[in-house]
């Protein structure tokens, strides 16, 4: 689904991540781990082409989407963040109502059947039992994990084949977390989803696969130390700094 090859980062002098390869495949649950300031986030935001909104972003390598190098020119930007939605960190409704947060993206991509698919995209996540009376109330009205819940929503009713997940749960309480992690369990195989997460408690409960991203030897660059299926990561490790990490003996 994903290939990225040799792929590198930096900010103006500053190396976020450098020689990053690495496969996302289809229908699975990916997840990234490691330390802050590791580059993990500004790594899935190379993924659909965000992180060129930062001006002093430069990035080296290639990723491919479905055999094609998202940095062709000819790649139509709008399209491919269609294909590859984000979840951000923290929720992003827009300061509208309810149902206009998910309806209007559908206008902007010329969908038809918008009401029906706004309706059918906050049951998949389900939300709709929650808001079906309150559809035009303003979205920042929600609670945390409603308004994350929404914000997944609205990228899903987009018909994406992949969601980009940039820790997700990490403003969220343990009962809104739960919610979350049980719908990426539903996503899962209908989309191809991947996850940055500090809590690695959650990366053993919804990954399928994992990445352990850390520091390089100038402590200042990140890269991948370890990668293989949750269980190979979690429980096999070869890896002695990742095997103290996931074994909670280092932070």
């Amino acid at each position: 689904m994903i290939n990225v090859e040799n792929l590198s980062l930096s900010y103006d002098q500053h190396k976020a991540f450098s020689d990053i390869s690495l496969k996302i495949n289809r229908g699975c649950v990916t997840g990234i781990i490691g330390p802050s300031g590791c580059g993990k986030s500004s790594f899935i935001h190379c993924l659909n082409r965000m992180i060129e909104l930062y001006p002093s972003s430069k990035v080296d390598g290639d990723i491919y989407f479905k055999g094609r190098n998202i940095f062709d020119s000819r790649v139509n930007l709008m399209d491919l963040r269609k294909n590859v939605g984000v979840v951000f960190q923290e929720p992003t409704p827009l300061p509208l109502s309810i149902i206009t947060n998910i309806e209007l993206p559908l206008k902007e991509h010329r969908f038809e059947n918008i009401e029906d698919r706004a309706v059918q995209a906050l049951k998949d996540v389900g939300l709709w039992e929650e808001v079906k009376d309150k559809l035009k109330s303003p979205a920042n009205n929600l609670s945390g994990g409603q308004k994350q819940r929404l914000c997944i929503a609205r990228t899903i009713a987009l018909e994406p084949e992949v969601i980009l997940m940039d820790e997700p749960c990490s403003s969220l309480d343990p009962i809104s977390t739960e919610k979350i992690e049980g719908l990426i369990q539903e996503l899962k195989g209908r989309y191809t989803i991947l996850i940055v997460t500090h809590n690695l408690a959650q990366a053993r409960r919804v990954c399928d696969y994992v990445y352990a991203f850390w520091y390089d030897e100038s402590g200042d660059c990140g890269k991948i130390l370890e990668s293989g299926t949750c269980s190979d990561v979690f429980e096999h490790s070869q890896n002695k700094t990742i095997r103290d990490y996931v074994g909670g003996l280092r932070g």
